[in-house]
């Protein structure tokens, strides 16, 4: 499923979020999360119990059902019960309770283990799938206290070059606990899990959009209370955030200064002083950056010809796209859609 935030569920974000600098917040996010034409969903419910180990290094590729032509993924473990303990790909332990998340944007490697000393054994060797097409469920463990979580997914192409998600760390939390979203995502993480457990399939494109709603919540909180500058503070700063979601919205515009600051309801010298010192570069640039992105994902993923990449990165012309195209990614648009298909 696209990931494609409908006025219904942008709207449930902006309750949430509250203030008018947190709604520009999500807006950004929203149309930079849409140009990435992520896919999303929940594919599996986990039941633990002490001691017990598993190893998590699930590709795009084990996930095909779900995630279709994807080539990498962004994965979350949501706690709905007992207590769980990743390990990341540096050996740092990170500690969740129920109601809360692991994160992982680039989904590295990872273990998941409980309290008491155990064997580690691969996650997918004891999970049970009665065919291609069913949902995922674990049972493991030595029959002690139990954990259960709920695990699942974002998937999508090219994902190493997108910026939000090389911006962010490489496991972060998302705490249910404290966030205004937290009860509508146990509730239905909760439903999800049952519907699992029952083998009911029927209901994916719903557990699509509780993974996409997760995630945006995640990183929104995450932005909101990290100072990691670049362009997670960028999205705090209520005028550049509004360019950026702009940007991505209507890349084909052509953009100048001038009409982005109007649209910001600031000057041209502030919006440009602003990206200088968030970005570190002008509004000008970030317009040729992120066009280019995005006609070298379409040229990728959707086969697009030259002549509807030109369009969507805001180019009159075939032969001054090519030029530009060469100048940014060292290929031709015609060899860029042959090295990345």
């Amino acid at each position: 499923m696209e990931f494609l935030l409908n006025d219904r569920l942008t709207g449930i974000h902006c309750r949430f979020a509250g203030s008018q600098i947190a709604r520009t917040l999500m807006d950004a996010l929203s149309e930079i999360l849409r140009s990435a034409r992520l896919t999303g969903g929940v594919f599996l419910h986990a039941e633990f119990s002490e001691p017990w180990c598993v190893s998590s290094a699930l590709k795009a590729s084990d996930c095909s059902h779900y995630l279709g032509p994807a080539d990498q993924m962004v994965l979350f473990h949501y706690v709905l019960e007992g207590c769980l303990t990743v390990i990341d790909a540096e050996k740092n332990a990170h500690i969740f309770l129920p109601g809360q998340a692991v994160i992982l944007p680039r989904n590295d490697p990872h273990l998941l283990k409980g309290q008491q000393p155990a064997t580690t054994v691969p996650a997918l060797d004891v999970t049970d799938r009665n065919g291609p097409e069913e949902l995922m469920v674990i049972r493991h463990g030595g029959g002690g206290e139990k954990t259960r979580i709920v695990c699942g997914f974002l998937g999508g192409r090219g994902l190493q070059h997108d910026p939000l998600l090389n911006a962010l760390p490489p496991v972060f939390r998302y705490n249910g606990l404290e966030c205004r979203s937290g009860s509508l995502v146990k509730t239905t993480l909760k439903y999800a899990a049952t519907e699992m457990s029952d083998g009911q399939l029927g209901s994916e494109a719903t557990l699509a959009r509780i993974s996409e709603l997760l995630f945006v919540e995640a990183v929104r909180d995450y932005i909101s209370n990290s100072k990691s500058g670049g362009l997670l503070d960028a999205l705090k700063d209520r005028a550049v955030s509004r360019a950026i979601g702009l940007i991505h919205r209507y890349p084909g515009r052509r953009w100048v200064v001038e009409t982005l600051a109007q649209e910001c309801a600031v000057s041209r010298t502030v919006l440009t002083e602003r990206f200088n010192h968030l970005l570190g570069c002008s509004p000008r640039e970030f317009v040729q950056n992120t066009c280019m992105q995005l006609a070298a994902r379409g040229l990728a993923e959707q086969q697009l010809n030259i002549a509807d990449a030109a369009e969507r990165a805001g180019y009159a012309s075939e032969a001054a796209f090519s030029r530009a195209f060469k100048r940014h990614f060292g290929v031709s648009p015609s060899e860029w859609r042959k090295e990345n298909t």
